[in-house]
């Protein structure tokens, strides 16, 4: 199914569209088409990035989380780049006065690809960006789905999935390690921090063995870190959230797990890659995740949503996913 046509779908099911004080996701004017979705909150806007693009990652703006305006490339390859398409799951920390991105690629001739991270800096939230550090480091495995977290003492952490395959099935697994404070590289080896092991984790256990896609936040003194498990192109793909008492572990899963879910009763499929930001006022706190355009179709577009997101004892819970009008976040004028 094309996305012009899934649009009209979404409006021939809604015919009468939702007031001004309300969002429905898939959010935007029309579906955000995106993988990996991730928000920088800055300055009274936010800034998109993600999966977006063959050659690079373009950046949406937007000042409620509903309403987006694309705004060009954010960073996009040059001739003499390190690495080759396709590009992916870019984030992008304010830290010490500048905007750091970090991105996944695929190694500039490598066979078979070797995937890893790189860092690239700018002056401003929407790019241009430029590689600082590229690839940025190497422990001799696949890097993707990079993470940068600081703690409240200032410490900079590096929280990332070991992507590879061996005995028919690929897998994931979470690492994370602490970095210099210019971001320069790791101090020490990474440390394994998760893999596939609850129940909602294993059914493609035969050919995918994934965890992927960390974000981590402190609350209360508590680290919580949330997830995706499972194989990005199929239903079972979801998000978790896992906690701990120091950066880098020991980390405990929620039995609650997961967080979300594909719900295909209501047309959501494969909810994952998430990022966490907050409503203008910062009063709520929203996830920020894609889903299958078509549900029918798994391997096929992306779109971009947004539900509200509560600290619930050690872990975190989502009010969703929801295909119906919600409130505008608050403090949105």
């Amino acid at each position: 199914m094309t996305l012009s046509r899934f649009a009209f779908l979404l409006l021939a099911a809604c015919p009468l569209a939702p007031a001004a004080d309300t969002y429905t996701n898939p959010v935007g004017d029309k579906p955000v088409v995106i993988g990996d979705p991730f928000v920088l909150q800055h300055a009274g806007k936010y800034y998109l990035f993600g999966t977006n693009a063959l050659d690079g990652f373009r950046v949406s703006v937007s000042t409620d989380l509903a309403h987006w305006t694309d705004a060009g490339y954010a960073w996009r390859r040059t001739a003499d780049s390190w690495s080759d398409p396709p590009y992916w799951a870019p984030e992008v920390k304010y830290y010490q006065g500048k905007f750091y991105m970090t991105y996944s690629g695929r190694v500039r001739g490598s066979k078979p690809a070797r995937l890893l991270t790189a860092l690239a800096v700018s002056d401003r939230p929407e790019g241009p960006y430029k590689d600082l550090y590229a690839p940025w480091f190497d422990p001799g495995y696949s890097v993707i789905d990079a993470d940068i977290f600081v703690d409240t003492d200032g410490t900079p952490y590096l929280y990332f999935s070991r992507n590879g395959s061996q005995n028919g099935y690929s897998y994931g697994i979470v690492y994370g390690v602490k970095l210099t404070r210019d971001l320069a590289k790791p101090v020490g080896d990474p440390v394994k921090l998760l893999e596939a092991s609850q129940p909602w984790e294993r059914i493609n256990w035969a050919d995918n063995r994934c965890n992927e896609g960390p974000t981590v936040l402190i609350h209360n003194g508590k680290y919580l870190m949330t997830y995706s498990a499972n194989h990005t192109g199929r239903p079972g793909y979801g998000i978790g959230v896992a906690s701990a008492d120091n950066p880098l572990g020991p980390w405990v899963k929620n039995k609650a797990n997961p967080i979300l879910a594909s719900h295909l009763d209501i047309g959501v499929s494969s909810p994952g890659h998430n990022s966490i930001t907050h409503s203008p006022d910062g009063k709520e706190m929203f996830i920020v995740y894609h889903t299958h355009a078509d549900p029918k179709q798994p391997a096929g577009d992306r779109v971009m949503n947004i539900d509200r997101m509560v600290f619930d004892g050690d872990g975190l819970r989502v009010i969703g996913p929801t295909r119906t009008p919600q409130p505008m976040p608050s403090g949105v004028r």
